[in-house]
């Protein structure tokens, strides 16, 4: 299934070519129709009233940047009067008070919220599954997971049921499902969207508003109309205007392992190395450089400041009413409860020599390529691959090019590059130095404009 890009329809919506309700209702089939389990409240006459009211707002002469952009919203994220669950029974019946900022700016661009996206509980698991909606099915295999948090949004993307969709990413999550599944997840620098009001995350500063979309082009499109600072979050930055620079005048390092001993599927390497051969053709200098991590980290010593976040805010209700939770989620509080207060300060030092570790690096590049995901999807029943490139693994393995980069601050893109043995998309992760946004994204483009040829 096939849908017009962001772009195009906002065009065709505002030359009047068409009319928001118009694109609505055809978005209304679609979801309709569907059988992912992406797509979790859904009111159509919800979505048709609001494309009205775009409509409305048009014809009095309003500048609407996203006028009748059909477009989902994890359910993470708060939408004032609708079914916001956090993917938890603890919030079955929740309905937000007001809308989120993201969801507050796309409103007032014209975007129509046509419904939720389904997530894991609180976001925290690799997998789109939960005990209000059950899983969300990969698009292109039904057997399969699209991996999580943000499943949902991304096989409603990747499925053509709308053209964006908005996640949020702490560790992966809006990259890694994007890969899985064929298309671009952008987690912007940490601030440059402002977060919030919403539930409390469970993660320490490094959770992002994160656009998932079909191509660049779209991400940046609707990155443009939501980002910029907002006193309510006072995490919040400015990402300043920079003029395009040719990829030929960018110092770009290929990491192909990020610098960890980690394994990686043939298939992935064989695509990374893929474009390295394609930019050398045009003439492209790539560094072969790893970064530099702190001593012996991986991704097990950033997990106490989720687990204690988890426990901090659930750890009293998972103790009255444990079966309220998802099993492997429950399991995570169980793990914050024990924890002490010198783990959690280590993993949060941890955090911080990573942000400061990878500044040191962009001194000498301006951009870092690597794999977004180690492998493809994997079965729908399973936390994680059982195996990759033939080695037994833990469940958490393939989120192993992640979430450094949210712990680093920095903006970090996924576009597709090739394919698995299997057939199954294969993503490329561009990162750069934070506020690098819109040189990323311009990098972004350039690189799946040359992968694409």
């Amino acid at each position: 299934m096939t849908v017009e890009s962001a772009r195009a329809i906002v065009a065709a919506v505002q030359a009047r070519r068409t009319t928001a309700e118009a694109v609505a209702r055809a978005a209304v089939e679609r979801i309709s129709a569907s059988t992912l389990g992406a797509v979790v409240d859904f009111d159509p006459e919800e979505g048709l009233a609001a494309a009205r009211e775009v409509d409305r707002r048009l014809a009095a002469g309003e500048d609407l940047p996203l006028a009748g952009l059909p477009v989902l919203i994890k359910d993470t994220i708060w939408v004032a009067g609708r079914r916001v669950t956090n993917g938890s029974l603890l919030f079955r019946d929740f309905r937000p008070p007001r809308d989120a900022i993201v969801v507050e700016r796309l409103k007032r661009a014209g975007a129509v919220i046509m419904g939720m996206a389904n997530t894991s509980e609180f976001a925290c698991k690799g997998v789109t599954t939960n005990r209000v909606y059950g899983p969300t099915r990969h698009p292109l295999d039904p057997r399969l997971t699209p991996g999580g948090s943000s499943g949902g949004p991304a096989a409603a993307v990747a499925a053509g049921l709308v053209p964006v969709a908005i996640g949020t990413d702490a560790g992966g999550s809006s990259r890694r499902p994007p890969a899985h599944c064929g298309i671009v997840g952008y987690k912007p620098s940490f601030g440059a969207v402002p977060n919030g009001p919403g539930f409390p995350g469970p993660f320490a500063g490094i959770e992002c508003i994160a656009p998932i979309t079909r191509d660049v082009g779209d991400a940046r499109f609707v990155f443009d109309a939501i980002v910029g600072p907002d006193p309510r979050d006072p995490e919040s930055i400015a990402i300043p205007a920079v003029a395009p620079r040719p990829l030929a005048a960018t110092r770009i390092a290929l990491s192909p392992r990020l610098g960890l001993e980690v394994p990686v599927d043939a298939s992935v390497r064989a695509a990374i190395e893929g474009v390295a051969e394609r930019l050398a053709r045009i003439g492209i200098d790539l560094r072969r450089v790893d970064p530099i991590w702190p001593a012996g980290l991986g991704e097990a010593g950033l997990m106490p400041l989720q687990h204690a976040g988890l426990a901090a805010l659930y750890g009293d209700r998972r103790r009255a009413e444990p079966d309220l939770f998802d099993p492997d989620v429950g399991r995570q509080i169980d793990t914050g409860l024990t924890l002490d207060g010198a783990a959690v300060a280590r993993a949060r030092l941890a955090s911080e020599a990573i942000a400061r570790g990878l500044a040191a690096f962009f001194g000498d590049v301006d951009l870092l390529l690597c794999p977004t995901v180690p492998c493809g999807p994997w079965p729908l029943d399973r936390l994680g691959p059982a195996t990759i490139d033939g080695v037994a693994v833990e469940p958490r393995a393939h989120a192993v090019f992640t979430p450094f980069f949210n712990h680093a601050l920095v903006p970090a893109v996924t576009i597709p590059c090739g394919r698995t043995d299997d057939g199954l998309p294969i993503g490329l992760q561009i990162v750069g130095p934070r506020g690098s946004d819109r040189h990323v994204l311009d990098a972004a483009a350039a690189l799946e404009a040359s992968i694409s040829a």
